[in-house]
């Protein structure tokens, strides 16, 4: 049998719980496991292929929302697995092996949908870029295909100088927690650039933000800062070229949006077997997480479609097959 990226996509679809491809052929009949391995080997499936799938279905809104972060395809247990390196892991909360993916996600407000565009591995080693570098990449291919956004989100990781004045060369807006000792002056110029946890603030200034000019930038370039609180023991300081910006209200919703990517890499970890891949060829493993993504995109479709969530979308075939099992048992008890 002859394998194609629509057969491997399928079951990555509709598998529950292993999505090795020792599993995978042992449940079809007339599929072998060299087979499974050949196809992932020495055929090349990129993120353009995601985007041709995506982009006719995508609801956009020149007010939509743009959002940048990556995850760890987390290969703790793995030692001779291509692309695998040391990195943080937000998820684990800890340094891990794994492999670092970049996505792209577009969340447009007015219908409350949020539609993956793009995604990167990070591998300095294989290719060069940073996972700036990436960012950059993706942002500049969604300006050149026209997709309607009004603003950029971004983790505190890619909240840097250059980034951002990229952005807001584009014409797009960014907002951005920055990291606590990132020097700004809200003095106009009469003090020095001081550690943003510094500062303080007066009630006027909570409610409404600080116009701030920030290190590595011009002196003359204004930005908007503002105080967010998200939990009893954080608090965010988030950075926007949107200098009419007047309302923490407004701004803690906008900041709220960033957590749709974490909602995308929870649904997409959870229900594709993204991180199961256990080829060691970094090409087997990059078209692995090309079709996990794809198989993501097909399950939320149908979910919409559906009208109910991805979750009880790939459940519904399992429970199709426990209702028959009631039915008629494979196995009596008693």
């Amino acid at each position: 049998m002859i394998l194609t990226s629509q057969d491997y996509g399928q079951f990555l679809t509709n598998s529950h719980t292993n999505f090795t491809g020792t599993y995978f052929a042992d449940t079809v009949d007339e599929l072998h496991h060299d087979s499974v391995h050949r196809f992932l080997k020495d055929n090349k499936i990129t993120p353009a292929m995601l985007r041709e799938k995506v982009m006719p279905g995508l609801v956009s809104s020149p007010d939509g929302f743009v959002v940048f972060d990556d995850t760890v395809v987390d290969k703790n247990h793995s030692r001779s697995i291509e692309l695998v390196r040391k990195q943080y892991s937000g998820n684990a909360h800890r340094v891990i092996r794994g492999i670092g993916v970049v996505t792209c996600l577009y969340y447009n407000r007015d219908v409350e949908q949020f539609f993956v565009l793009d995604f990167r591995i990070a591998s300095i080693g294989a290719d060069g870029k940073t996972k700036l570098d990436h960012v950059q990449e993706m942002f500049d291919s969604l300006i050149e295909r026209g997709v309607q956004f009004r603003t950029v989100l971004m983790d505190t990781w890619y909240a840097v100088a250059w980034v951002m004045r990229h952005i807001d060369g584009a014409n797009k807006l960014y907002y951005c927690p920055i990291r606590k000792n990132r020097k700004v002056d809200d003095s106009s110029g009469e003090l020095k650039l001081r550690p943003v946890d510094q500062l303080q603030w007066n009630e006027h200034e909570l409610a409404h933000g600080k116009t701030v000019t920030v290190s590595k930038f011009a002196k003359d370039y204004q930005q908007k800062l503002f105080r967010v609180t998200v939990s009893s023991d954080r608090t965010d300081f988030v950075l926007t070229n949107d200098i009419s910006q007047n309302s923490i209200d407004d701004v803690r919703k906008v900041h709220a949006v960033r957590w749709t990517i974490e909602e995308f890499h929870r649904e997409l970890k959870q229900l594709t077997g993204i991180e199961d891949c256990q080829a060691r060829r970094q090409r087997a493993q990059r078209n692995h997480i090309a079709i996990a993504f794809m198989a993501w995109f097909y399950l939320k479709s149908s979910a919409r479609a559906a009208g109910v969530t991805i979750y009880e979308q790939k459940a519904a075939p399992l429970r199709s097959f426990v209702a028959e099992q009631w039915r008629d048992p494979a196995t009596a008890f008693g």
